[in-house]
């Protein structure tokens, strides 16, 4: 006889090819037959296998156990601006019901036509919000549906390394067959800026062929912080044109760029409207990584593409936040010759926090790679050792895992950026996020002098 509810929600009988389960919904007990499962037959889908591991999952993990200082993942520790955070609140309080049901599944009007408005002079033609912008559910989102909608099995796609590391399964679970080019030091010597990071020519122009359908290009790049010149940026467009290739321009830290250096977009440059998908990304540009919003602008017939599978996948991005950033937009937009827009502060805000802490790992014995733009900083540690931890995984890695738990200081490996060919470029380097607090960097720059102390 069954015990009480409270007590007990089902029993489970087993009895050769098939399982009795007793289920009680009071007032009656329900008898359910269930054949056995077979693992093998439900097992991990055949196009992910290899994509089960990621560093975002075990490193945030790591530092959480091990309650690490986390510089690693990218994301800030302050607020977003205070007219994007009143904006929200206005909007859940506003009473307007339709905000907080579907929006326009392609993107909340409201929003795209602030993008189109921001986007349209920095690529020099009128951008149709409606048919020219897709919002996605963040960049991530983006380029999932870019990559999906576009790529056929056996479709080649042009990674430039380092790359964000999602790149390479995205472009496996949809059939297609990843080709890497790294930019690489210009010099054998140790490497003090970004900017010392470029690709040759006929390595790059090597892996274009028949098959090769897309290019994935990042700028600012994710971790080096390399912004591509324009140079640099027409061989790219250059070959697209001559190969009949896409590009997907990845340009997430658009508005990050540091004294020198301008980020320009490759849609811009003659020829290359037709053939680019520009991403971007609200948690990058207002600071807000967790709201999740992201987008596609693109000349119509490969928008269709993307937007097709982003129906299908998503369907349709939370109105309310949508509105919210549009807000945003639509502020920045009256004032983006002034130095308080937040597009000119946030970059200004963050080059001393780079600059403190290039300076503090420079002291500690480290070679930082100073970026050129976007919050990270690769950093040289190859004069410092971390005991094998007989994972055979990358050294950066080990390091990495090794410095968070004696250390409590966390930070990303960048062999993680790089395809499995390549990952021994990465591997004497480190990457931290400098979007920080001034207080946590000092907090940041006090491990490391004691670190420093202890050798």
């Amino acid at each position: 006889m069954l015990r009480s509810l409270t007590q007990v929600v089902g029993r489970v009988v087993r009895s050769g090819l098939a399982e009795v389960r007793l289920i009680k919904h009071a007032p009656v007990t329900s008898v359910v037959i269930c054949k056995n499962m077979s693992s093998a037959k439900f097992g991990l889908s055949k196009k992910l296998i290899g994509t089960e591991k990621n560093i975002w999952v075990e490193f945030g993990k790591l530092a959480t156990e091990c309650k690490a200082l986390n510089l690693g993942q990218g994301f800030p520790d302050f607020k977003p601006p205070e007219h994007v955070l009143e904006a929200l609140e206005t909007c859940a309080r506003s009473g307007n019901f339709s905000l907080s049901q579907y929006t326009r599944s392609y993107g909340h009007p409201r929003l795209v036509n602030a993008l189109a408005k921001v986007n349209s002079p920095l690529i020099g033609r009128e951008i149709d919000p409606m048919t020219q912008v897709l919002v996605s559910v963040g960049a991530y989102g983006a380029l999932f549906c870019t990559i999906q909608g576009l790529l056929n099995p056996g479709d080649e796609v042009i990674i430039i390394e380092p790359f964000f590391d999602c790149y390479e399964p995205m472009v496996r679970v949809a059939g297609g067959t990843p080709r890497f080019v790294a930019l690489r030091p210009k010099s054998s010597g140790e490497s003090s800026s970004s900017g010392d990071f470029t690709l040759d020519p006929k390595e790059l122009e090597s892996q274009f062929n028949e098959k090769t359908k897309l290019i994935i290009l990042n700028t600012p790049n994710n971790p080096l912080g390399k912004v591509f010149l324009r140079e640099e940026l027409e061989m790219v467009a250059a070959l697209c044109k001559k190969y009949d290739v896409v590009c997907v321009a990845d340009e997430v830290y658009e508005w990050m760029t540091y004294p020198g250096h301008k980020h320009i977009k490759i849609a811009s440059l003659p020829g290359m409207w037709e053939r680019t998908l520009t991403i971007g990304s609200a948690g990058k540009t207002f600071s807000a990584t967790g709201w999740k919003l992201g987008w596609t602008v693109g000349p119509e017939h490969l928008m269709s593409t993307v937007m097709t599978m982003h129906v299908n996948c998503n369907y349709t991005c939370p109105t309310i936040l949508q509105e919210a950033v549009a807000i945003g937009f639509e502020k920045e937009l009256s004032r983006l010759d002034s130095p308080d827009c937040y597009f000119r502060a946030l970059p200004a805000e963050l080059l001393p926090k780079r600059d403190m802490l290039a300076k503090t790992l420079k002291e500690l014995g480290m070679t930082p790679i100073i970026p050129e733009g976007g919050y990270f900083i690769m950093t040289d540690v190859s004069k410092f050792s971390a005991p094998d931890d007989g994972s055979g995984d990358p050294k950066d890695f080990q390091f990495v895992r090794w410095m968070t738990r004696e250390k409590k200081l966390a930070a990303i490996p960048p062999s993680a950026f790089y395809s499995k060919e390549h990952k021994f470029m990465a591997e004497k380097y480190i990457r931290f996020c400098f979007i920080k607090e001034d207080s946590t960097l000092k907090k940041a720059a006090k491990i490391l002098q004691e670190w420093k102390a202890s050798l």
